[in-house]
């Protein structure tokens, strides 16, 4: 069993950036893919990055290509988030996850795992 909590999340302007990290206990961590999803406001949850268990595969959404940046440390039982260039659209509670199947997946359905989530806030 994994659990998961993140932190970094805060209030900030339109351009700026902020890194979320995703601290996991166990000694298993090498073990799980990981996934990065938000939920903003009266919207569903969405897929936002993901990265496989060593690191070599990593996958984003659409509307966060090119500006998010995916990391894990497995020495530090972390997977990271660097979020730049921050848009308003970008305002939700961004949750990590732990999928302890074979493979890399952009589902939510595929998750074991979930952290309580922290809120970003991006003021325009």
């Amino acid at each position: 069993q994994v659990q998961l909590v993140e932190s970094g999340g805060g209030l900030v302007q339109a351009g700026a950036s902020l890194r979320l990290s995703c601290a996991a206990s166990g000694r298993t961590f090498g073990s799980y893919a990981m996934g990065w999803f938000r939920q903003a406001p009266g919207k569903e949850r969405e897929f936002v990055a993901a990265i496989s268990r060593g690191g070599s595969i990593i996958y984003y959404a659409d509307s966060v290509k090119g500006r998010f940046t995916i990391s894990r440390d497995n020495t530090k039982n972390t997977v990271y988030l660097q979020m730049n260039s921050l848009k308003p659209e970008d305002t939700a509670v961004y949750y990590c996850a732990a999928d302890g199947s074979l493979g890399t997946s952009k589902s939510e359905s595929r998750y074991d795992y979930w952290g309580p989530g922290t809120q970003v806030t991006v003021s325009s």
